[in-house]
């Protein structure tokens, strides 16, 4: 295998979908499933079950492979990396991963911390909800911006950056519309998504099971990324929750964003694992405890 198609299987064995795939790598996703194909006809075995018509699923074959794989291609990976930034003077390589969506207005600390510590590179990226431990626990990130509580024995809750009000999103026409705020109690009344996985505490503070008044909120559509919960609110399948700055950051014309009346703020904190914490680890801490927690969103 080359390179990029090892690149193109582990990335399908985490997504398990095709479109997500090729939309991750900017390819096309002709590209993603001709690169497949030509693996399974070279090692003579199929890599993914694809009866199911929604997403893939590893074969044994393919969950052998992707286990052997994963560690050599990330060292790899790594190795060609240190040696690219060794050539331009840095000697670290910060990866932190966002939950929000809302990196930009951070760029406070990540400017303060790049001024302070030139010889060090600072890499932000997307993460996921799904799972949202996984990348810290494997390595892909060093340091996770999530909602809090955390309460994971083996990580470690650093300083709060954010905690902002809330909204509510709903469909444009959608019956909720015609107010100008809502509250949790409203909310019961209507189907919210949850995650494929994680802990049910953390998804619990940012969709609550149950209203103030004790009215059982129900979370169960199953969903998989933020583009698909956009999707399903615009349809009007689903309301949900979110943090008050995806006004700003996805403005559509199917949806709208309702302030929520009864719900407390959602922090977002900094978080590592702690047998990790390194010097680049302890300086963006320092970094956001010295400029503070982020004015809200308005």
């Amino acid at each position: 295998m080359e390179l990029r198609d090892i690149e193109m299987f582990l990335t399908l064995a985490e997504e398990l979908h095709f479109g997500r795939t090729a939309a991750r790598l900017h390819v096309t996703q002709a590209r993603v499933s001709q690169a497949i194909s030509r693996q399974e006809r070279r090692l003579g075995a199929q890599l993914f079950d694809r009866s199911n018509r929604r997403q893939v699923n590893l074969t044994p074959f393919g969950r052998q492979l992707r286990d052997d794989l994963q560690p050599v291609y990330a060292g790899l990976r790594d190795t060609m990396e240190r040696a690219h930034l060794a050539a331009q003077g840095i000697t670290g390589v910060l990866r932190v991963g966002m939950l929000p969506v809302n990196a930009h207005d951070f760029r406070p600390y990540w400017e303060t911390f790049r001024s302070r510590h030139p010889q060090w590179k600072l890499r932000i990226r997307h993460a996921p909800f799904n799972d949202p431990f996984a990348g810290l626990r494997r390595g892909d990130v060093d340091v996770l911006v999530t909602w809090v509580p955390v309460e994971e024995p083996d990580l470690t809750v650093g300083p709060v950056l954010i905690a902002e009000p809330r909204i509510l999103a709903v469909a444009a026409g959608h019956e909720l519309t015609q107010r100008t705020s809502v509250s949790m109690e409203m909310v019961s009344d209507y189907r919210l998504p949850t995650a494929r996985s994680g802990p049910d505490y953390w998804f619990d503070a940012y969709i609550p099971p149950y209203s103030r008044g004790g009215r059982k909120i129900e979370r169960s559509l199953v969903v998989g990324n933020n583009e698909e919960v956009l999707a399903l609110i615009s349809t009007g399948e689903i309301v949900t929750l979110y943090p008050v700055h995806m006004v700003r950051y996805a403005p559509r014309p199917d949806i709208v964003y309702l302030p929520i009346q009864d719900i407390a703020p959602l922090a977002y904190a900094a978080v590592w694992r702690t047998e990790s914490e390194n010097d680049l680890i302890r300086a963006l801490a320092r970094t956001i405890r010295d400029l503070g927690p982020h004015p809200p969103t308005e």
